[in-house]
């Protein structure tokens, strides 16, 4: 299911909330409608927490199937809460707090910015159990902003040449397209959520990027 709302007052969805094939993480200043929407387009439970104390989930955290990497300054209660979600949790070593703005994962593989040491890495790798390549995108290091990826299908910004499509395509073992949400915002990851049952995207999405959307992450497939 693809669908576009108003999930947190302004178009930077992904920033807020996390999502894998299993669940969602969610605010806990999300209101219970939103929440059941998060629920029944991705057709995964909503559970509330937060990062650090923090309702950027999205920003300060990467997940999938397997393993949550979260911001260094994680609270010991929230890592016990996704301990509880069957998730393994690590905290990203150094000082980068922004993990999900800076690493795009799937259940296959990880995209992370080139500035990031081996010992995060390393880190990347073994909790959310995939390879990691570090490179820039589209000349920019903000990788988890720049791709919506899930274990179906990858959107990556717009201004992408082939060469980078081709790698998202080897790195996370499905096919994807460039494409914008939200009217030509080309930060894709940002601005959306989405897991292998649905997405949701910023709410002034056009026509054309909602086809696109569906496409790029494998939704027609479904049809």
């Amino acid at each position: 299911m693809l669908r576009r709302i108003d999930v947190v007052g302004n178009p930077n969805i992904g920033v807020f909330i996390q999502v894998t094939d299993d669940v969602a993480i969610v605010p806990y200043n999300l209101i219970d409608e939103k929440v059941k929407l998060v629920e029944e387009t991705l057709e995964v439970p909503a559970v509330k927490s937060s990062v650090s104390g923090s309702s950027l989930i999205g920003s300060l955290s990467v997940a999938n199937s397997k393993g949550i990497v979260v911001s260094p300054h994680v609270l010991d209660r929230e890592v016990e809460q996704f301990k509880e979600l069957g998730l393994e949790v690590a905290a990203i070593p150094g000082n980068y707090t922004a993990v999900g703005n800076i690493v795009a994962a799937n259940d296959n593989g990880a995209i992370v910015s080139p500035f990031l040491s081996e010992d995060a890495i390393n880190t990347i790798e073994s909790t959310l159990d995939v390879d990691v390549e570090a490179t820039s995108m589209v000349g920019s290091d903000i990788i988890g902003s720049l791709i919506s990826v899930t274990n179906k299908g990858f959107l990556i910004s717009s201004t992408a040449v082939e060469s980078e499509v081709d790698f998202s395509r080897k790195v996370f073992g499905v096919e994807g397209d460039v494409g914008t949400v939200g009217r030509g915002i080309s930060l894709v990851g940002a601005c959306s959520i989405a897991n292998s049952n649905g997405a949701i995207v910023a709410k002034d999405s056009t026509g054309p990027e909602m086809a696109r959307v569906e496409e790029a992450l494998g939704f027609l497939d479904d049809l």
